[in-house]
């Protein structure tokens, strides 16, 4: 079977495979058992492999590398324009195997098993931080028919409920009390449960010098470094730090036509999780600005466009800086100097 160019529609038991040869010419259209694709491929000469960037294509790509093929991974998004008709396995196919051959076509790097499991590990933090908030969140609305109100935060919650199960509130029946009782101790584990992952992610950090450098940029802890390299690993792929910025969807989105350029706001595609980290950090650096003495240039900068264009417009101008920057120390194995300024010809950081 002279096949060059592979789409693969993967899904959790069933596969489609739709190949062609070097001129284009359809030589293949197979499906198959989630146990038989290996073997399968194992059959097959060396050729390129086309996968939707879904959940475990990151798997399938390592395992086909690992046999001699080129496996390609794509975002959703870019191949989907190229699937004819109705959707189903043999056109999503089809389509990604047109989609992996374009000159053009924009790939996604394979994650590494070290990259799946600080991933992993920040999953599981967030889906912790999700449950305490929600678990909060609730006890508020709960109390509030009670008379009782707290402030935001987990803190608040925990130090009201503290002083509700220590009190004699007449308002309260001692039902309502147990059940009080009861989802403080589930506060509580959570909490245990969040420093144990903390602690985890800081042992990560402290082990990836790639991590200890991104650590010392402004606005940027453990958890952002951490998150940022699993990531992204090395940054390599990008060719420039706005490349990794528009991956995040940190720049503005365009909407130009007939020579009249329209910006809008933040496109806000790609990691979410990782903008989310960098926009935060972000206010913290612009919250905490103004009791520093000397705040480096880059912070200073951040102050200017804040009094020009507001605080919102500022932290996200200031991620889109930091996630530049990151680049530069991933990229290009630097260190973070705050009174870096770039020599005629250098684009490691790019304004």
């Amino acid at each position: 079977m002279n096949v060059t160019t592979i789409g693969l529609d993967i899904a959790k038991n069933v596969f489609f495979a739709h190949g062609v040869d070097q001129h284009g010419k359809v030589v293949m259209q197979k499906k198959l058992d989630r146990g038989k694709v290996l073997a399968f491929f194992a059959t097959l000469p060396p050729c390129r492999v086309g996968i939707e960037a879904t959940g475990s294509a990151h798997y399938w790509a390592r395992e086909l590398n690992r046999l001699g093929h080129t496996a390609k991974l794509m975002p959703a998004q870019y191949d989907k324009p190229y699937v004819k008709r109705d959707k189903n396995d043999p056109n999503d196919a089809a389509g990604i195997c047109e989609a992996v051959s374009r000159p053009s076509m924009r790939f996604v790097s394979i994650n590494t098993p070290a990259q799946q499991d600080v991933q992993m590990l920040h999953a599981i933090r967030r889906r912790l931080v999700g449950q305490r908030t929600a678990l909060t969140n609730q006890m508020r609305g709960l109390l509030g028919e009670y008379g009782i109100v707290f402030g935001q935060g987990p803190a608040r919650v925990r130090r009201g409920l503290a002083e509700v199960l220590a009190g004699e509130d007449a308002r309260l029946s001692p039902a309502a009390r147990e059940m009080i009782a009861d989802v403080q101790q589930q506060l509580q584990a959570q909490d245990l449960h969040l420093t144990a992952y903390n602690a985890r992610i800081e042992r990560v950090c402290a082990a990836d010098a790639r991590c200890v450098k991104l650590d010392a940029l402004p606005g940027v802890g453990a958890i952002t470094a951490t998150a940022l390299v699993a990531s992204v690993n090395d940054g390599k792929q990008y060719q420039r730090g706005k490349h990794l910025s528009a991956s995040l969807g940190l720049p503005p989105r365009e909407h130009s036509s007939g020579g009249k350029q329209r910006v809008l706001g933040m496109s806000k595609r790609g990691n979410t999780y990782v903008r989310t980290l960098l926009i935060h950090g972000a206010r913290s650096v612009l919250r905490h600005a103004a009791t520093k003495t000397d705040p480096d240039p880059l912070i200073r900068w951040a102050l200017t466009v804040a009094a020009r264009r507001g605080k919102n417009i500022a932290a996200v101008a200031l991620a889109n800086k930091l996630a530049r920057i990151a680049w530069a120390i991933l990229a290009r194995d630097r260190e973070y100097d705050p009174r870096w300024t770039p020599r005629r010809g250098d684009s490691a950081i790019p304004a």
